[in-house]
């Protein structure tokens, strides 16, 4: 089992490209006519409040370990102490112009589907379906002795029962930190009290994929299916750093299929690019769904006529 110990180091800063109308239109035109499937990363979710690991101007983050989380009782009660402030940060954040503009190109079946990296249901919150969320979701917990599952509003419940006001203490010092997979920074967790599975008594985790830890092989199929089964792959807010995303990017160029980039800064899969943008995902989708949005609605206009 491979185990990060290092911290995650902020990407190098590049230029923005100056135009990016100029590159959404060159974007539509590679896809104009094709079927496509989206793969997201956490840049897609920074105008939507929630922190990235790799972005130039972001912090240098520890992100959870599987390992670090398995390692003793002590170590679980301070990540669950964390979360149960930290979860809720994420759980109020609302999509942005890039979620709801991957929905629209889904509403008029341009894009099949999407994969993405994030655990932050955005993409459900903006009404896309199907979408695979290749590293689990923070909205659900699961006991990893019973496999039973539950919701994190419930177990939200369960732990204010054992910890009375616990969030609004932690709350009340002030500005708190939060991570990208909602942990947060607190030196100073008190008496927090764990629970166990309602269930067996087992450990319990949240539905998310920590480092260290391999996505299951079901997700991992049923997003390969997305790619196969479109005539191209659009990259967004992800710097391809791990190959859980990195893979899709690759088959897809074994393919042959056209592969669009969006990110601020560079990607492991730039070189196989087929055009890459740098520039914000909620700028350039957006201009993107509105292109052939209208594409879209000319087809539908003659084809009515000649019906």
């Amino acid at each position: 089992m491979r185990t990060r110990t290092t911290a995650w180091t902020p990407a190098p800063a590049t230029t923005a490209d100056p135009d990016p109308k100029q590159r959404a239109e060159q974007f539509a035109e590679i896809i104009a006519g094709r079927r496509i499937v989206a793969l997201t990363g956490a840049g897609l979710s920074t105008p939507s409040g929630i922190p990235d690991y790799r972005s130039p101007d972001s912090p240098s983050r520890r992100p959870m370990t599987i390992d670090a989380f398995m390692a003793s009782a002590e170590s679980r009660r301070r990540y669950w102490a964390r979360n149960h402030v930290g979860w809720r940060f994420m759980d109020a954040a609302l999509p942005n112009a890039a979620h709801f503009a991957l929905r629209d190109l889904q509403s008029n079946g341009i894009a099949a589907g999407v994969i993405t990296q994030n655990v932050d249901m955005l993409h459900m919150k903006a009404g896309s379906s199907p979408v695979v969320d290749l590293h689990g979701s923070y909205g659900r917990v699961r006991c990893l002795n019973c496999q039973t599952q539950m919701s994190r509003h419930r177990l939200a419940d369960e732990l204010e029962a054992v910890n009375p006001g616990y969030a609004e203490q932690m709350a009340s010092r002030g500005a708190i930190e939060v991570a990208p997979d909602a942990d947060a920074a607190l030196d100073d967790i008190g008496n927090f009290v764990m629970i166990d599975c309602p269930h067996c008594g087992g450990i319990l985790k949240p539905d998310i994929v920590y480092f260290g830890e391999t996505v299951r092989k079901d997700v991992v199929d049923e997003a390969f299916a997305l790619v196969d089964a479109t005539d191209a792959l659009v990259v967004a807010g992800s710097s391809l750093t791990v190959m859980s995303g990195l893979r899709f990017v690759r088959h897809a160029a074994t393919t042959g299929k056209p592969i669009i980039i969006v990110n601020r800064g560079n990607t492991r899969g730039d070189d196989l690019a087929t055009l890459k943008i740098d520039h914000r995902c909620e700028v350039v989708l957006p201009a993107v769904a509105v292109l052939l949005s209208q594409t879209y609605e000319t087809n539908v206009a003659n084809s009515a006529a000649l019906a």
